[in-house]
């Protein structure tokens, strides 16, 4: 319990809400290109339909975990990066995620499911490769 009041929350949260803006703005994008787009509207059509959507979902949710460690690399090269600062990198982009489902924006690419989450953590993981120690 020690170890977990000097792991870099502020650099987490902010790198969550960051990676989350970015979200919200991919997803007004889609949202108003689905809206006044017919083919834009065919595509997204095609890809969120069963049994590809579960997949489409998942590879989403990879992403937001991906692009959260990613800015974490690039923007806060002053946060040591290891197992225990990508685990806790997980509650942040829960809880900005949580905090975004209560705004009125659309919410498609980033809700928080189960599978997003699993998304999320394998993501996270999975570009935070190199520092597993």
């Amino acid at each position: 319990m020690r170890r977990l009041r000097y792991l870099p929350w502020r650099s987490l949260l902010q790198v969550s809400g960051q990676t989350i803006v970015i979200v919200i703005l991919l997803e007004v994008v889609l949202t108003v290109g689905y809206t006044q787009s017919f083919a834009i509207r065919r595509t997204l059509s095609l890809l969120y339909a069963p049994p590809l959507g579960l997949v489409i979902t998942l590879m989403a949710a990879v992403g937001v975990g991906v692009l959260a460690v990613y800015l974490l690399q690039r923007f806060y090269p002053q946060v040591l990066i290891n197992s225990a600062t990508l685990w806790a990198l997980i509650p942040c982009l829960a809880l900005v995620i949580f905090l975004k489902s209560l705004l009125p924006l659309p919410g498609f690419l980033a809700t928080l499911t189960t599978a997003q989450l699993v998304g999320i953590i394998v993501g996270v993981f999975w570009k935070g490769r190199p520092y597993w120690r």
